[in-house]
């Protein structure tokens, strides 16, 4: 009981954090995706470094035109879906490592992580939707 109380409370803090973290989860997951690509193109570690650097940086840029200077509903919808999945999976995967331990029913596992990475995608989206308003009025 008291390990299930412990990741309980873990992962309120983590997602607390998680929370305020939301929004870089897709240039995060851009830059180790290119940096593993161009590390293993032998490359080399620096070089393979600023790629990956670059590519989080044009994904951010991207997301950002798409949602501040786009009449399509369709196109914001599918850029807030790009920022709200990774986020989502990050969220999920957080309270997944946290709590394998701690709980030994899978369903509530999954139940747990589910609406982790529910409220981080979501939190995402919010984040998102007042950094890009501010960006969008200047």
């Amino acid at each position: 009981m008291t390990l299930i109380l412990l990741a309980i409370s873990a992962t309120i803090v983590l997602a607390v954090l998680a929370w305020n973290l939301a929004l870089y989860a897709l240039p995060v997951m851009v830059a180790t995706t290119a940096f593993q690509w161009m590390y293993g193109a032998d490359i080399g570690f620096w070089t393979a470094l600023l790629v990956s650097l670059g590519a989080a940086l044009v994904s951010w840029i991207l997301v950002f035109a798409i949602i501040g200077f786009a009449r399509n509903p369709a196109l914001r919808l599918a850029a807030l879906a790009l920022v709200a999945v990774p986020s989502a999976i990050a969220g999920y995967a957080l309270t997944y490592g946290v709590a394998k331990d701690a709980i030994d029913s899978v369903l509530l596992l999954n139940l747990l992580g589910g609406t982790s990475g529910l409220v981080v995608g979501i939190a995402a989206l919010l984040n998102l939707g007042t950094a890009a308003a501010a960006v969008s009025s200047r």
